[in-house]
């Protein structure tokens, strides 16, 4: 079961490929809906070292950047060995 905590917002690092799909409309949508309903979605992240990379939601995760707030609502996914 995935367990939502808050992370650092500086403390999650997006992959080059999904910087590259970035919407500055869509960010700006999604900051404007959080200021009236806070964050309801958590974005996804697995840790690497003592730090996360993004797995989930990129927008979101702008958004609450360009809003200058400290923390976001993940989900800790855990990567699995094979």
């Amino acid at each position: 079961m995935l367990k939502k905590q808050p992370v650092p917002i500086e403390d999650v690092r997006v992959p080059v490929k999904r910087v590259k799909t970035l919407d500055a409309d869509k960010v700006q949508k999604i900051a404007e809906d959080m200021l009236l309903n806070g964050q309801t979605t958590p974005i996804r992240v697995r840790p690497d070292g003592d730090k996360y990379v993004l797995i989930e939601g990129l927008h979101r995760l702008e958004a609450l950047r360009a809003l200058g707030e400290e923390t976001v609502q993940a989900y800790l996914v855990q990567a699995r060995l094979h």
